[in-house]
């Protein structure tokens, strides 16, 4: 059996999936398998990319990094699930972040 794309899951699918990956990276990180997590962890934030709607990110306006607290993110453009830009306060270099690392400035919007 050929593995789904991301692209290709179902929203349920997609679910199934993040869970499984996150599930595997908590037992990687009890066991204390550092770089297991971290691809376990990138692999779950990808799929997480497909379920957040690219047209609820505006190039232009700034986000926070949910993976980085007190870090904001100035969106230029998007393409595919990433969306490229710059961190504030950086050395301005233009990054790529998935789609689903990034929360708006305002909570509860």
């Amino acid at each position: 059996m050929s593995e789904k794309k991301y692209s290709e899951m179902t929203e349920q699918e997609l679910r199934s999936e993040i869970a499984r990956l996150k599930e595997k990276a908590r037992k990687a990180e009890q066991l204390g398998i550092v770089n297991e997590y971290a691809v376990y962890e990138r692999k779950a934030t990808m799929a997480q990319a497909f379920l957040t709607d690219p047209a609820s990110i505006k190039p232009g306006e700034m986000y926070r990094i949910s993976s980085d607290p007190g870090v904001f993110f100035q969106v230029e453009y998007l393409k595919g699930r990433f969306a490229w830009g710059y961190r504030l306060g950086g050395n301005k270099y233009e990054e790529a972040l998935p789609i689903s690392l990034l929360l708006p400035l305002k909570e509860g919007k």
